[in-house]
């Protein structure tokens, strides 16, 4: 999980999202007891001792998975290079193709 965060696409995506919802509970009332009583549930469940059992028993399947996705994500890092930029960067990247394309399509029409 660390290491999907520590990509630039997927970590600048998840700050979005993160301001859109502190913004949406800030906005509405209710909408922020239901968000506040799920993040108490949320954070009771991952201290609660009950769960600790079932982790200890799945960190060794726990750890080779993470290995395995850590490798894939490693190859999916060298064949895209766009996980590396942020989405700010990959709109504007993207505006200014668009715009160039945009800009050779009127030069041929009027020539």
């Amino acid at each position: 999980v660390k290491e999907v965060l520590n990509l630039s696409l997927l970590s600048s995506a998840c700050d979005v999202v993160s301001a859109a919802y502190v913004s949406s509970k800030e906005s509405h009332p209710c909408l922020r007891s239901v968000c506040d009583a799920a993040e108490k549930g949320m954070r009771s469940m991952t201290k609660a001792s009950c769960v600790q059992p079932v982790l200890a028993t799945l960190e060794p399947h726990v750890a080779a998975a993470s290995e395995y996705a850590s490798k894939g994500l490693d190859k999916l890092g060298e064949k895209l290079p766009l996980l590396q930029k942020p989405v700010e960067q990959i709109l504007s990247d993207t505006k200014e193709l668009v715009s160039c394309r945009v800009a050779e399509v009127k030069e041929a029409v009027s020539s």
